[in-house]
């Protein structure tokens, strides 16, 4: 027996409402039977339906709100954005994005990575409205509200989905630590502080200074 209670309306066997992520547990007697309700995944066709007066990634098919970033957070995202584009896509290596733009990696897990990079090989991944697939580098900018993810949920979502190469930014310690796929796990490289340089394997080399990001 499947119990359903809508976090919207309150009521009891409101399946098809597209925001009725989590479903409290409860327990109903009868018989001498426990019936436990069921949380039902979201796809990302619900995803596309929800409300548009705030920022949502989908994990493991949970509509989750992505608070708006603060001002150390947007220095940085802007930094980096603006440094990889001009040394790496008006180069030719590649394509560099930010959020908020969607990167599909499977119908339940839906994702907005602050700044990412598709390699050329890759490029067949990019659409108009989203990216279906992997980056070949994804970066997470840690704030407050959303650190936990970075470090843990996403950390786990972008190794199992093949992302080779995954940068944590703490503009609070100012520094970015480099993590790169092996045998399916993240191996960190080094975290890389002010007055270092960081060096990329997945964008062929590419050098970056710490001090230019903070």
């Amino acid at each position: 027996m499947r119990i359903i209670m809508c976090i919207i309306s309150g009521e009891i066997g409101c399946a098809n409402c597209a925001y009725a992520s989590i479903y409290a547990p409860m327990q109903l007697k009868g018989a001498g039977m426990l019936a436990q309700a069921v949380r039902t995944k979201l796809t990302y066709e619900d995803y596309c339906n929800a409300p548009e007066d705030e920022r949502y990634e989908l994990l493991d098919g949970e509509l989750v709100v992505v608070p708006a970033p603060k001002e150390p957070h947007q220095k940085s995202s802007l930094k980096l954005s603006a440094t990889l584009y001009y040394e790496i896509e008006r180069a030719g290596l590649g394509h560099i994005y930010e959020a908020p733009f969607d990167v599909i990696l499977t119908d339940n897990d839906v994702v907005q990575p602050d700044v990412m990079f598709v390699s050329p090989e890759r490029a067949h991944i990019i659409t108009a409205d989203n990216i279906r697939g992997a980056p070949d580098l994804a970066i997470e900018i840690l704030s407050p509200s959303t650190a936990r993810r970075d470090l843990i949920a996403k950390r786990r979502l972008y190794a199992r989905h093949g992302v080779r190469e995954y940068w944590i930014v703490d503009t609070a310690r100012r520094t970015i630590e480099l993590l790169l796929l092996r045998g399916g796990e993240y191996q960190s490289q080094g975290v890389f502080g002010m007055g270092q340089t960081l060096v990329s394997p997945t964008l062929g080399g590419f050098a970056l200074k710490i001090d230019e990001v903070f």
